[in-house]
């Protein structure tokens, strides 16, 4: 194991670093203290899925999936047979009656699907002939079956045959797939979300029919999610976040994050001033754990209360670049990835006097149902809102030098982060591994019959 590497780092954007977020070596709630780097890709890595308590698999620009155990940080398979990059993963349980047998699902831009043993590591299904790559992959266990989505949207079941397909009508086509109640699936295309349901007939065949297409977003639509099994939510490029029923597909809350504007404006340059770079507002990453959802917009963070609908706590500067990943570790922690090459630990604590800058409009833009959002009630200050709380720097993970993609937690088994440099890292709870050390020692003295 290497010992946890404290130094510099240059920000791979062009914010300014902000002197507030700079934390020292001591670090007392920062408890991965030990890294351990793996080695096996050669390019960009982007992907990272666990398969179990104890492995996880990468991916990236390489075309390579490696499998790897986390305890130890042995790489376990090398499963070879894309020729581009891939460009999505997810794993695949299905029981069926017999026990249940976990595998891996790849897609790539080589047009290509493959499903991989995971006990052998050898590719035991494939289809070559899509029309256009995969971008996304969604896993329906209770129907044994398994959905593609890119130029078009294909349902296929465990033994890698096609049940039904869509066609898209959208340019960009479809870049994330959620499953919803009633068999029905929510899949995001450009600006809109589209309800599809799935029916299984008497012959147990599949049929796949469009029923609603939700056109509330005015931009792209970066992140879809569920949060639990009566709501779903949607962030956009134009950060733009939009809280769903489920089962009827309506608006509960729409949010649009708006940034500040120059104090004194002229009119010559009050367009230019006030109109934020698309990367500031884009919501590049939600998760929830059901109570809050965790929302990445440009390079900061927005942690917002399903129960209350309102914004809790933030930090419009959190990275010194775009947030990628995050991850809501519990009710008052959580964790980010950042371009800038950092993996960054947070704790929600009071807003401090004077309360950090926000825009004039970010919390009062709530309506309901379909609205109008270009207008909205009178905007407030952060300190107009009760209980509006801050993000406080608790831990910073430096070890990559290119941008961190995403990141997948074992417990206390430790943390994994992939990155643009072409390694993965391994982060450990330093106090726990010396234990663990101490406790191998022992046994094997004790084996051994003492010195």
């Amino acid at each position: 194991m290497f010992r946890w590497i404290l130094g510099g780092r240059e920000a791979q954007g062009s914010v300014e670093k902000s002197p507030v977020l700079c934390i020292g070596e001591e670090q007392p709630k920062n408890w991965f203290t030990e890294l351990q780097v793996l080695k096996g890709h050669f390019d960009i890595v982007r992907f990272l899925v666990q398969i179990d308590d104890f492995r996880c698999a990468s991916a990236g620009d390489d075309g390579l999936v490696l499998v790897w155990n986390v305890e130890t940080g042995e790489r376990l398979l090398e499963l070879r047979g894309h020729s581009q990059q891939i460009t999505a993963i997810t794993t695949f349980t299905c029981n069926n009656g017999a026990l249940p047998h976990t595998s891996l699902i790849t897609a790539s831009s080589d047009k290509s699907l493959s499903l991989w043993d995971l006990d052998t590591g050898n590719r035991v299904q494939t289809i070559s002939d899509l029309q256009s790559s995969v971008k996304c992959l969604l896993v329906l266990e209770r129907l044994c079956v398994w959905v593609s989505g890119g130029g078009e949207l294909c349902v296929w079941n465990k033994d890698f045959q096609l049940q039904c397909q869509r066609q898209n009508h959208s340019d960009t086509g479809v870049t994330a797939l959620i499953e919803l109640p009633k068999n029905c699936i929510a899949a995001a295309m450009d600006k809109e979300i589209v309800i599809y349901r799935l029916t299984v007939s008497t012959d147990s065949s599949l049929s796949m029919s469009e029923i609603r297409c939700l056109s509330d977003h005015q931009d792209q639509i970066r992140a879809l999610i569920n949060i639990n099994d009566g709501l779903f939510a949607s962030g956009s490029h134009a950060g733009e976040l939009i809280l769903w029923d489920a089962v009827d597909w309506n608006i509960l809350a729409y949010e649009h994050i708006l940034w500040e504007e120059s104090q004194t404006p002229s009119p010559q340059t009050e367009i230019r001033l006030a109109a934020p770079k698309p990367s500031e507002m884009s919501i590049q990453h939600l998760t929830t754990n059901g109570k809050l959802i965790l929302a990445a917009v440009g390079s900061g963070l927005y942690v917002y209360s399903v129960l209350t609908k309102t914004v809790v706590a933030y930090r419009k500067v959190a990275h010194d670049s775009n947030v990628l990943h995050t991850m809501l570790l519990s009710d008052g922690e959580l964790m980010s990835c950042s371009e800038d090459g950092s993996v960054r630990m947070w704790e929600i604590q009071d807003l401090p006097l004077p309360a950090e800058p926000t825009s004039p409009g970010f919390f009062g833009m709530w309506t309901f149902g379909r609205s109008n959002k270009q207008s909205g009630p009178p905007s407030k200050k952060p300190t107009d809102v009760p209980h509006v709380r801050t993000l406080e720097l608790t831990g910073d993970l430096i070890g990559h030098s290119g941008a961190v993609q995403m990141f997948v937690s074992f417990k206390e088994n430790g943390l994994v982060t992939c990155s643009t440099d072409h390694l993965l890292i391994l982060w450990k709870n330093g106090e726990r591994q010396s234990h663990l050390r101490s406790l191998a020692l022992f046994q094997k003295l004790e084996e051994n019959g003492g010195l």
